[in-house]
């Protein structure tokens, strides 16, 4: 008898308890476990967005503000303080790991207090002060990536060789090789870049040029064709985005069908985030018709995976030009946050999120073709010998 699906199956990122990339780091003192997480980020924090997870230790508070007098002992359950240099959110709300997410999403990793949290992975301590902690919470260490040794520790212990069976395989270091520690979490975030997934979109029912805008001929095929052959050069795979009511018109490609119908580009971005969360989309619409291969290299050549999108400047507009964009899976649930505040605008989420923006000599290429006038006057650029 078939199994009843009670909700649809949907492809999930690939998140930790607070991130797609986080480690636990557990088997000391909580003092050491912050230090080393403190010079790691130090290490790092210029070329990578970090958070770290730890919990309140009331002997060592004595630089915490003791005060009664705030809003949470009045009554409030959220309180919001600009400090001037950062900002501070001071919550009574349990949390749980679909709320952490939404805290971390935009960070490109996360060091854990392991004492406190769990991590989807772990980085492991030998202390013989924290031998017998350690032993308790095996049931904690379902992925260790990296042994560290205390002063005068080369040993790993009985029980952990017995509950790791590749320990032998894994890296290991002293934990005051600070500056090793930092390159080993760099190279795996470098090896964990999302790959790129190409998205023509095609969607649009090109109501304005009076006809199938993906079947417009600029370069000897249809546009459509033209698109997808640049997008494949540099993706791991190319889909076309389209309506329901296209499928069989585009059956001699991959393609994603709008799955939030209605909200134009936005709904065929989210659509395909919906079909693969863990990759990131370099979406182009059809009608721009004069970007090129050299113009594309200039976009993704200038990828920056630790911002939600890399997109140029379109100096027609002065803003981020959706269209032709690199979205990072870290986008996704930005652009649902847009979307469950009512707005469907990938511009508009693109001005309001932490982007990478290139300002281009070649502004011409990102020319809309919307009408016949804008075909006519794009086809005459073509014509030019030294376009």
């Amino acid at each position: 008898m078939k199994k009843h699906q009670k909700h649809t199956a949907l492809t999930r990122p690939n998140f930790g308890n607070f991130s797609r990339q986080e480690w636990a780091i557990l088997g000391t003192n909580c003092g050491s476990i912050q230090k080393l997480s403190r010079a790691i980020i130090k290490n790092l924090s210029n070329d990578y967005g970090f958070g770290y997870v730890d919990a309140d230790h009331k002997n060592a508070n004595d630089e915490m503000d003791t005060s009664t007098e705030n809003a949470l002992n009045s009554g409030a359950n959220l309180e919001y303080m600009d400090m001037i240099d950062y900002h501070r959110f001071d919550t009574k709300n349990e949390f749980n790991q679909f709320q952490y997410r939404q805290w971390f999403k935009e960070q490109d990793a996360v060091l854990i207090n392991g004492n406190h949290f769990k991590g989807k992975k772990q980085i492991v301590v030998i202390d013989q002060k924290k031998k017998d902690s350690l032993n308790r919470k095996l049931d904690r260490l379902t992925d260790v990536q990296m042994i560290l040794f205390t002063e005068g520790e080369t040993e790993v212990y009985d029980f952990l060789k017995e509950h790791l069976a590749n320990w032998k395989d894994i890296p290991s270091f002293q934990i005051s090789q600070v500056a090793e520690i930092s390159n080993w979490i760099a190279q795996q975030l470098v090896e964990n870049i999302p790959p790129v997934y190409g998205l023509v979109l095609a969607g649009g029912k090109s109501q304005r040029m009076g006809k199938d805008k993906a079947a417009l001929n600029y370069h000897g095929v249809p546009q459509v064709k033209h698109v997808h052959g640049l997008l494949s050069k540099h993706t791991t795979e190319t889909f076309i985005s389209c309506r329901e009511d296209q499928v069989d018109q585009f059956s001699d490609f991959k393609i994603i069908k709008d799955s939030f119908t209605g909200l134009g580009p936005f709904g065929a971005i989210v659509s395909a985030f919906r079909e693969n969360p863990n990759a990131a989309w370099l979406v182009m619409a059809v009608d721009l018709p004069l970007v090129d291969a050299a113009f594309l290299k200039e976009l993704i050549s200038q990828r920056n995976f630790s911002k939600n999108a890399t997109a140029f400047l379109n100096p027609a507009t002065d803003f981020p030009d959706p269209l032709l964009t690199i979205w990072e899976p870290r986008s996704y649930s930005a652009l649902l946050g847009f979307l469950a505040q009512g707005y469907s605008c990938p511009r508009k989420v693109l001005i309001n999120s932490d982007i990478e923006l290139i300002e281009t000599s070649q502004s011409i290429k990102l020319k809309n073709v919307n009408n016949p006038e804008d075909f006519s006057e794009v086809m005459k650029i073509l014509e030019k010998e030294d376009f």
